[in-house]
């Protein structure tokens, strides 16, 4: 308000300050300056009306900012959402704290830092007052959570982390998976023109009513995870699994078939090649790690077998000389007796 303040007097002294020039400026460098006492206010009537009006307009627009109220605009916006003005909303700090104490283990220290980016980024998108939850988003989700954990170490805790995951944001997991399921089998065994008539809102598919919804809705939110969702409807359908092949794909079904904004789903869907590509590279890593060391793990033991072996056989040509020596000892008593 303190800014709007000062930027409405400035305003005021630039016009008066204008005003004044024009009365006392000269129309001809050859013709007198006229005198303030000649001046009547019927000769400068616009100038004062200019100014007056320019003082009504910053009057209102003042006005207006005083009088404002969260939630009470005169825009649709505000007619649609306007009562949640004021609502309290769980903080990304309390979210992610019902997550750590719901799932009650700690996390593997190389998925701690993406199990914080993925309850905060969730939960951010799940208070928004535009969202709508939908099949596509649902099947976009479980298709993160499988990509990003799927090499977890431990399954029961991978499966605790997703359950905790979808408590900590307020999801049913049962609802998000059910719904998830409905579109990929939907999806199976579909072409890219079955898919894209889909996201025109053409028939009676489970696609279709996603799309028709998104389409009437000026206010529609869309999520990285409603991309990643039309990137696996994408797999379903057999197409090739990489960046150049699916950007234009992602262009056309957001942009020309559900009439959305494409740019941020394009950039969703390059980032999601990106970080497929760094954990499948992990991955063959990983195994390449795990193959050196059954390879090591099987020398190991066959080295042990070798000794064991070496060891046996030692023992029993021990036991053979013993046995040797003995039958001598018995043999010379013998012819001495």
């Amino acid at each position: 308000i303190l800014i709007v303040l000062v930027q409405a007097i400035n305003m005021r002294i630039l016009l008066n300050t204008a005003v004044v020039v024009a009365l006392v400026a000269p129309t001809s460098a050859f013709v007198p300056a006229p005198s303030f006492n000649t001046l009547s206010k019927s000769s400068t009537t616009p100038l004062y009306n200019i100014l007056d009006e320019a003082n009504q307009d910053l009057d209102k627009a003042l006005g207006r900012r005083m009088e404002y109220k969260p939630g009470a605009a005169d825009s649709e916006f505000a007619y649609r959402f306007g009562h949640l003005a004021g609502k309290k909303v769980k903080t990304v700090g309390e979210a992610f704290s019902d997550f750590t104490n719901t799932l009650g283990s700690p996390i593997n220290a190389l998925y701690k830092n993406m199990m914080t980016d993925i309850v905060g980024t969730l939960h951010l998108i799940v208070v928004n007052a535009r969202f709508q939850r939908d099949g596509i988003f649902s099947l976009g989700l479980i298709t993160s959570l499988d990509l990003l954990l799927r090499n977890y170490p431990e399954a029961e805790i991978k499966a605790d982390i997703i359950s905790s995951l979808f408590k900590s944001v307020g999801l049913d997991e049962e609802e998000v998976k059910a719904e998830a399921k409905v579109i990929e089998d939907w999806a199976r065994g579909k072409s890219k023109e079955e898919i894209a008539a889909a996201l025109k809102g053409e028939g009676e598919s489970p696609v279709a009513e996603v799309a028709k919804v998104a389409k009437k809705d000026e206010f529609w939110l869309y999520s990285r995870y409603f991309g990643i969702g039309l990137i696996k409807m994408m797999e379903c359908t057999g197409v090739e699994m990489d960046s150049e092949t699916c950007y234009p794909i992602m262009e056309e079904w957001m942009g020309s078939c559900m009439e959305k904004p494409h740019f941020t789903a394009c950039n969703d869907s390059d980032t999601y090649f990106k970080v497929k590509g760094k954990l499948d590279m992990m991955e063959t890593l990983m195994k390449e790690v795990e193959i050196r060391e059954k390879k090591r793990l099987a020398q190991r033991l066959e080295e042990k077998a070798e000794a064991a072996l070496r060891k046996a056989e030692k023992e029993a040509k021990l036991q053979e000389e013993i046995q040797s020596d003995t039958e001598k000892v018995e043999n010379a008593d013998a012819s001495a007796i």
